[in-house]
């Protein structure tokens, strides 16, 4: 068996007047991120993951935010893309990690509904899918409540 690891790391700008989106789950905020699309920093994170891991660039290389057909973009749709070109490839999914690093708002309740909007669009047991929460302890933007990031890890298997 074949395998492949990647990694992805996002980080958007809390701005008034947008919505809080994580892993396609809107999220109760004053504050939304920033972005070209809907700014889904962890599913952005877990699709350069997912690129990474075949050497395909990122994803502003299939989705660039001076392209305004992405303006508004539903973050799980440009998944499935992404996910429909690694198994295009021959690979598929074996497990995700991620981490989301906020301040606020508190996220442990949404991460249930996260992991299984990720599974549906991505076609995976929600057990193959991690998502962790922390803060940033008041350290850096995040910290400050600037902005919101993402780190996600891949395993591809292929064969």
């Amino acid at each position: 068996m074949n395998i492949r690891i990647g990694n992805g790391y996002d980080i958007h700008r809390l701005i008034e007047g947008r919505r809080l989106i994580l892993g396609g789950v809107e999220i109760a905020h004053e504050l939304g991120l920033l972005g070209h699309s809907d700014a889904d920093v962890l599913t952005h994170a877990i699709m350069d993951a997912m690129l990474g891991a075949l050497s395909l660039g990122d994803i502003g290389h299939y989705f660039p935010p001076t392209d305004e057909k992405w303006a508004g973009a539903d973050s799980l749709m440009l998944l499935s893309q992404v996910n429909q070109l690694v198994l295009d490839k021959g690979w598929q999914i074996g497990n995700i990690d991620s981490v989301v690093v906020a301040e606020r708002p508190k996220l442990k309740p949404y991460i249930t509904k996260m992991r299984d909007r990720l599974a549906s669009v991505l076609n995976l047991d929600c057990d193959r899918i991690g998502i962790k929460a922390t803060t940033n302890e008041k350290l850096g933007p995040v910290g400050r409540e600037e902005g919101i990031a993402a780190y996600a890890v891949v395993l591809l298997t292929q064969g």
